[in-house]
């Protein structure tokens, strides 16, 4: 066996099934997750037509590098989306959702013999994050290293705790703007010190943008800062070292789907390419069809936004009577402090006890984090996932407040 698979650690959901296996929610309530960040909004109905009408792709092999017409219409979205031009021959490549593409780039990027004599390759991550960013470091045969999100700075990773032997061994920076769970955007600022550092040390920047399409805020300057577009704001053409990954699974309610794409660095997309040939992650043709459909319609993602909207004007006004949460940047997550009342402010205690008596789940902050710099980030902290319809995230959210309530 691969013995690297031992220094994976459980997914978050596995020890919360571990941590809830002998309670008995109230039944007096139905169940209420807020726990999972899969979109329950129904699928638009072009995508599913697209779909249907395309079973005859059934019948052939898919190429690894995808149909141009894909291709194209994911560099189109781009253009329009940012104001990025690119080659959709070369800068673009479809993947079977941004989960797994996340993954296998490590393993394109991280060369493991490198930097042995002071402990080998470093992968840097934001503190929350997304699991799958530590499992594809240690199985890439590197070493996770963690920058802790700053809450006085609306919880931006603090890079500034990353010294500079560390940078030195970085050859993989992984980002999500908007962050998963805080919603935080990164600035251009932000992106600039990123991109010297880059520049510095020669590490690659994965930017996970799968959150991008929901937003809050009106106005030309509403929409997130994409990484491919701070890179050009910034006269990086060439997209040296920088690869943005993202998805239709929130944008367009099609989670099922698993389609996304990649976009940067040709040279990058070129080894990826190859590494992908061999991988065996080509995307079905049908997908692809329901795909260009998608990514060519924008009303579906605006109404999508609308009801995201709606949930977050109604719900969070709610919890921030009895708690410390706020609108966020981006994304459809709501980043909670528990109140120090309940089980000393322990963000398991919190979830245990609510699910037990109310029957609404949320998730544990401090299993989305690690200990890092002598704290745990996610520590007293909740994550709640807006994905239910409006009236369940309105009954959870006064659930919520009269457990609140309840325990003072």
């Amino acid at each position: 066996m691969n013995p690297l698979l031992s220094r994976l650690q459980p997914y978050p959901f596995e020890r919360w099934r571990a941590l809830i296996q002998d309670i008995r929610p109230n039944p007096a309530f139905s169940a209420i997750s807020l726990g999972m960040g899969e979109p329950k909004h129904a699928t638009p109905a072009l995508i599913k037509e697209r779909l249907c009408a395309s079973l005859d792709g059934l019948a052939s092999y898919p190429a690894t590098a995808g149909d141009l017409s894909l291709r194209r219409a994911c560099a189109d979205w781009l253009q329009r989306r940012y104001g990025v031009s690119l080659d959709p021959a070369t800068h673009v490549l479809p993947v079977n959702g941004s989960r797994e593409a996340l993954f296998s780039l490590a393993q394109t990027v991280i060369d493991p013999r490198q930097h042995q004599d002071v402990g080998g390759p470093v992968v840097l991550c934001p503190n929350p994050f997304y699991q799958i960013y530590e499992g594809a470091a240690l199985l890439a045969g590197a070493t996770p290293v963690f920058a802790n999100s700053d809450p006085t700075r609306n919880f931006a990773a603090d890079w500034s705790q990353i010294d500079a032997a560390t940078w030195a061994r970085t050859q993989l920076l992984f980002v999500c703007s908007p962050g998963n769970p805080t919603g935080a955007v990164m600035p251009l600022d932000e992106w600039a010190r990123l991109f010297e550092l880059s520049d510095r040390y020669g590490f690659v920047i994965a930017s996970d943008e799968c959150y991008s399409e929901i937003y809050f805020r009106e106005g030309p300057d509403a929409a997130p800062l994409g990484g491919l577009e701070a890179a050009l704001k910034l006269g990086r053409t060439d997209f040296k070292r920088l690869v943005l990954l993202t998805s239709l699974s929130k944008r367009s309610n099609v989670p099922g789907l698993r389609s996304g794409f990649v976009a940067g660095d040709a040279e990058i997309m070129k080894a990826f390419l190859l590494y992908r040939t061999y991988h065996g992650s080509a995307m079905s043709p049908t997908v692809q069809q329901a795909s260009i459909a998608a990514w060519n319609d924008e009303a579906h993602v605006v109404e999508n936004r609308a009801l995201y909207r709606q949930k977050f004007a109604q719900v969070t006004p709610i919890l921030a009577e009895v708690m410390s949460v706020a609108l966020p940047d981006a994304g459809f997550y709501l980043w909670a402090e528990v109140p120090k009342h309940i089980g000393g402010g322990s963000d398991v205690a919190f979830a245990s006890a609510l699910l037990a008596q109310y029957n609404v789940t949320v998730l544990p902050g401090s299993y989305l984090a690690r200990e890092a710099h002598g704290l745990n980030p996610g520590a007293g902290r909740v994550r709640m996932a807006l994905v239910a319809s409006v009236d369940e995230c309105l009954e959870a959210a006064q659930r919520i407040r009269t457990f609140i309530h309840a325990q003072n």
